[in-house]
């Protein structure tokens, strides 16, 4: 007889909690950085002014993305072992009515209530938490919260995405820099935009056309800021 194999399947989902982080850091990096520098090109700052102001940024906005997504992170995780502690407490304290929340949930889900208490029973045996981490609270390993690796996502993927209009003020001529930051960056973020929603199973265009209308808005209106105060000085 053939030997039986394992069916392996690879889901999309398994890639959420790096892929968000990643995404958020590059596009803000790319944006942030690509109108704090158009903006203060609008004002006539000098080409080392604005090689200065875009590292600052760059190195500031990197620590920022870690900092905020580690707490904000951090607070979901605080949340989620919140919840397990008090199901473990339930669990100690009344496991009958455990089973029986879980049987409930099982009826609630399509399964007749023989098979529902019988699936509970066993999952009870097997990993009484884990059954209602995932089935109750909707926890699972997947989509547990790592807040070390988001921070580590956002501040490397934000540095990158700041690199990106930073190598522009460096390679491009004086003369139309606006111009050329304001082009490039958007070719930056439809890629990213384009290479997300591909990770993400989406559609690539929709991803891209999202990215580059909100970056050419944030663009515009940072440069028209700029302008304004570089001319009222």
């Amino acid at each position: 007889m053939r030997a039986s194999r394992r069916h392996i399947e690879y889901h999309r989902t398994e890639r959420i909690g790096w892929l968000r982080a990643a995404v958020l850091g590059a596009n803000d990096g790319i944006l942030s950085t690509a109108s704090l520098l158009v903006g203060v090109a609008a004002a006539q700052a000098s080409h080392a002014t604005l090689l200065t102001t875009g590292v600052a940024g760059l190195v500031a906005g990197a620590m920022s993305m870690a900092a905020g997504e580690y707490v904000s992170v951090y607070s979901q995780a605080d949340t989620e072992e919140a919840d397990l502690a008090r199901e473990r407490a339930e669990l100690a304290a009344d496991p009958a009515a455990e089973t029986r929340e879980l049987t409930g949930i099982y009826v609630g889900r399509g399964l007749d209530h023989d098979l529902a208490a019988q699936v509970a029973e066993q999952l009870m045996k097997h990993d009484a938490l884990g059954a209602h981490a995932r089935d109750e609270l909707g926890i699972s390993e997947v989509h547990r919260a790592r807040p070390v690796q988001a921070a580590l996502s956002s501040a490397a993927s934000f540095a990158a995405g700041a690199a990106m209009p930073l190598l522009v003020v460096v390679l491009a001529p004086a003369a139309g820099l606006i111009y050329s930051l304001f082009a490039t960056s958007l070719v930056f973020l439809a890629a990213l935009g384009a290479i997300a929603a591909q990770a993400g199973g989406a559609n690539a265009l929709v991803g891209a056309w999202r990215l580059t209308f909100w970056g050419a808005l944030a663009m515009a209106v940072t440069a028209g800021v700029g302008a304004l105060f570089g001319t009222a000085v």
